[in-house]
């Protein structure tokens, strides 16, 4: 189990809120396949009942109403859950925990599938949540969480997905021990190439015994011990790597910076506020950088006051080398910005390591 210190609450982290998950195309696809999926798995209709916990601003619950299924989200955020409520997706703005379950059990509500994308990272209480997410789920219900998978974190030396909003980083083997502790089962377990590397678990009530235990289960346990993530040392040694690649990335800036090439970033994700500020990387390196939401534009990125723009700042100036700051969304962002091979631009990513991209 990974943890960080709680230095900052979630009620100030989350309340009002700057990201709004429909602003990427490639994770609208991949929640509408997944919809597609689940929706033929378990036959859920018009009589079933779809609740999201950080539904956001309706990305996801949206295809599921497309089924005439219904839904309702919670989203703590009021900014982002007005935009789902004008979207026509019920919404119930406060904290998932216990509290909230034993509100909407007496409201009738109870959970036929329950969701939870990129979630349980965030929760402070993580019994709470989990205790509340047992109460509310239907008896006969399932639960799908999607997370980063620790292992894909440190085997791929993503250190910038660290930070104030994850209190938690999970292994496939402590959720399932997790779950368990609040009568809940885990059954099935997916590998996921999103946010470079997630699990998508499915579990039910341990009473439930209509789902069967997947395969998947017991291989990736075993895969977890036989890697060593059982034991400190993988852990201990992370902060060497780390440092390497903090060296190579102020070594590429200077390089290009003595070659008076211009550089720029595209995207002002949180993970890169944790990697722009580690490495020290100020508007002395990096002039700019770009975004498609418009609620993070004109605004400075926390630390380094890099200032955020639209893309079209791109165009204008047209820069030798351009940062992909969310490299998790590399191939669309690549994609988006094709032109600036136009003038001879590049594309970079620093996460695992230093890479121009082709």
């Amino acid at each position: 189990m990974v943890q960080l210190p709680a230095v900052e609450t979630s009620e100030n982290i989350f309340s009002d809120y700057v990201y709004f998950s429909s602003y990427s195309d490639s994770w609208l696809m991949h929640v509408k396949k997944y919809v597609e999926m689940v929706v033929q798995r378990f036959q859920y209709n018009e009589k079933s009942l779809v609740l999201e916990i950080a539904s956001n601003d309706g990305y996801l619950l949206q295809y599921f109403k497309a089924f005439a299924i219904p839904v309702l989200g919670i989203e703590p955020a009021k900014n982002v859950a007005k935009e789902a409520v004008k979207a026509g997706i019920p919404t119930v703005t406060e904290f998932f925990g216990v509290d909230l379950a034993q509100s909407l059990i007496k409201e009738g509500k109870r959970a036929d599938l329950l969701i939870g994308n990129n979630v349980l990272a965030h929760v402070p209480d993580l019994n709470d949540f989990v205790k509340g997410m047992k109460i509310v789920l239907n008896q006969q219900g399932v639960i799908t969480m999607e997370f980063p998978h620790l292992m894909c974190l440190v085997n791929d030396n993503q250190f910038d997905t660290i930070y104030h909003e994850h209190f938690s980083y999970f292994s496939f083997s402590t959720v399932e021990r997790v779950f368990l502790e609040h009568g809940l089962r885990v059954f099935d377990v997916e590998e996921l190439p999103t946010h470079g590397g997630s699990l998508r678990i499915y579990a039910c009530h341990i009473e439930d015994e209509s789902k069967p235990e997947s395969i998947n289960v017991k291989k990736l346990k075993e895969d977890e011990l036989r890697s060593g993530y059982q034991d400190l040392d993988i852990y201990l040694s992370f902060k060497d790597k780390v440092k390497a690649t903090k060296y190579d990335i102020l070594e590429f800036l200077v390089r290009h910076k003595r070659d008076n090439k211009s550089i720029v970033g595209y995207g002002a994700p949180a993970k890169g506020n944790t990697l722009l500020n580690y490495c020290g990387i100020r508007t002395d390196f990096i002039s700019f950088t770009v975004d498609r939401s418009p609620h993070k534009q004109n605004l400075l990125l926390p630390g380094t006051h890099i200032p955020v723009y639209s893309p079209d700042k791109i165009k204008e100036t047209k820069p030798d080398i351009v940062v992909i700051l969310p490299w998790n969304l590399k191939d669309e962002i690549m994609e988006q910005l094709s032109y600036i091979h136009g003038w001879g631009g590049q594309f970079v990513t620093f996460i695992p390591r230093v890479q121009i991209q082709k």
